[in-house]
């Protein structure tokens, strides 16, 4: 990562720009992407949503990455950075920090939702020092709201 580039916690308030974000650098979409889905996600685990920033500019976003422990085991989520900022090592930086974060939870492993036809998401994730197990599928049941 290069010095220009900070990472911090999300806030509340910038919901709007972190779902702009994942519209714009993410793959796929989730139930709860959505200003409720992500306020919950922060009232639960204020820490849990790691941001990348312009060390001189706090308010833009570059990058994202949802860092969850549930006490058992830890996931990553939304990895995603601003396409006209990659190549920078800010995806790098904010996986570095996020397994920092679990580890020192007392997470023992790590697992990422990466969707199958991501094909950038694996090459990240596969140089990261992460492979997907084969032997298990995601099993969903969306909750009537």
């Amino acid at each position: 990562m290069t010095d220009d580039i900070a990472l911090r916690t999300a806030t509340p308030d910038e919901i709007p720009a972190l779902l702009a974000l994942w519209a714009a650098a993410a793959k796929g979409t989730s139930i709860s992407d959505d200003e409720a889905g992500v306020a919950a996600l922060l009232a639960r685990d204020p820490h849990c949503l790691l941001v990348a920033t312009p060390a001189d500019d706090p308010a833009t976003l570059l990058g994202t990455v949802i860092a969850g422990w549930d006490g058992w085991r830890a996931h990553l989520y939304r990895l995603a950075v601003d396409p006209a900022h990659r190549r920078r090592g800010i995806g790098a930086a904010l996986l570095a920090a996020a397994e920092e974060r679990l580890a020192a939870l007392g997470a023992r492993r790590i697992d990422a939702m990466v969707l199958d036809e991501n094909e950038l998401g694996h090459r990240t994730w596969k140089a990261a020092g992460y492979a997907p197990e084969p032997q298990w599928s995601r099993w969903v049941k969306p909750l009537p709201r």
